[in-house]
């Protein structure tokens, strides 16, 4: 059986090492192979980009070289797809090379997307991207006071990712001792501060006790030298604007029609692609609508794999992905708190301790052996 594997991030790397083991003795007499396709030799800790915005990482911190992190029987290529054809069973890289399979993985991630709202890209801070959090650290470094805005767009990776950078920005403004002349705000698209209600009523009060002001149903429509509109009428005028921009998947999957804004619709529990039984998705890559973190993509790599082996022996995939998320919420003031949920079981986000902020940091350097499925 031939295991193609499109996108070297958190969810494609786990699966391909986890399936790797479970399928050893294939592989090793050569019955099935295990390929992955990548657009790059380097594996970044995307969390990582959150504290490169604010100082507290440096960018060469983020990254291993892909071949260290995969087992020495998946054979890793580093020529990105331009063309899938599913219904003939193959794809067509950059290179010109075709690549045959029986089973495909699509892991190809989600981007920031700002170009979507006039403005906001020339305008605003982000951090999704080594550059643009780099940018943003300059510019925080140069700024004495004022009024800043952190914006939010929906939906957008990470989904405690505008919490955390709100939190972490009271901190570093307080470390710089000019917090006393910052006016910061906060605005949400819906009727809450956080899409998951749990979190939103836990988030709020914490907003109110630090003197965070916030505004819901602020959708983004138009950003101009200082100003931020939205949808609804309502203006914010900042002197530096901070944005968690919408997301759209990758635009490879967008050329070939696979999925709208690059989201492949996806069977949330099969985790195959709707329609076809040898295609599966995984991470920011589904339109399940469940949160788009890396923890998502590590729990639905490992149903997957199992699956994937189990079908390749038997012809029967034992197990459901049950929509299991656990994500940090970095708080400022050394703590920390987390989310755990699944489809059956909200959020209950406790209150933020050191012990969870420690574990959160310890974390920042275990990733490397949880990309490589040993966590």
């Amino acid at each position: 059986m031939k295991v193609l594997v499109i996108g070297g991030g958190m969810g494609g790397t786990i699966f391909a090492n986890n399936l790797a083991r479970r399928m050893r003795k294939e592989l090793k007499a050569g019955k099935s192979s295990i390929t992955m396709l990548s657009a790059s030799d380097q594996h970044m800790y995307q969390p990582g980009l959150l504290y490169v915005a604010v100082g507290k990482m440096q960018p060469s911190e983020m990254y291993r070289d892909q071949t260290s992190l995969l087992e020495p029987s998946i054979r890793f290529e580093v020529d990105p797809v331009t063309t899938f054809d599913l219904d003939n069973n193959y794809v067509i890289a950059k290179s010109g090379a075709r690549y045959d399979y029986d089973m495909i993985v699509i892991a190809t991630g989600s981007r920031a997307h700002a170009e979507s709202i006039p403005g906001l890209n020339e305008h605003a801070l982000q951090f999704y991207t080594e550059p643009d959090a780099v940018a943003m650290y300059k510019q925080l470094e140069k700024f004495e006071g004022g009024k800043v805005v952190v914006a939010v767009g929906v939906p957008h990776k990470c989904p405690m990712a505008p919490l955390e950078i709100t939190f972490m920005l009271v901190d570093y403004f307080k470390q710089r001792g000019i917090w006393e002349k910052v006016d910061l705000h906060y605005t949400y698209p819906i009727g809450r501060v956080h899409s998951l209600e749990p979190v939103a009523k836990w988030a709020a009060p914490e907003f109110e006790r630090l003197g965070i002001q916030y505004e819901t149903f602020f959708n983004m429509k138009e950003v101009t030298q200082n100003t931020i509109i939205s949808e609804e009428g309502s203006e914010q005028a900042f002197d530096l604007l901070v944005t968690i921009p919408a997301h759209k998947g990758m635009q490879v999957i967008e050329d070939n029609g696979l999925g709208v804004s690059g989201f492949i619709a996806t069977d949330r529990q099969r985790l195959n692609m709707e329609g076809r039984d040898n295609v599966f998705v995984l991470g920011d890559t589904t339109n399940i609508p469940i949160s788009k973190a890396g923890s998502t993509a590590h729990y639905e790599a490992e149903v997957l794999a199992e699956n994937v082996a189990a079908l390749a022996e038997s012809g029967i995939a034992p197990r459901n992905y049950d929509g299991k998320v656990f994500c940090f919420i970095e708080t400022g003031e050394g703590k920390a708190s987390y989310a755990m949920f699944d489809y059956q079981n909200p959020p209950d986000p406790k209150a933020p301790t050191a012990g969870v902020h420690w574990f959160k940091t310890a974390y920042n350097k275990m990733y490397w052996a949880s990309a490589r499925g040993l966590l």
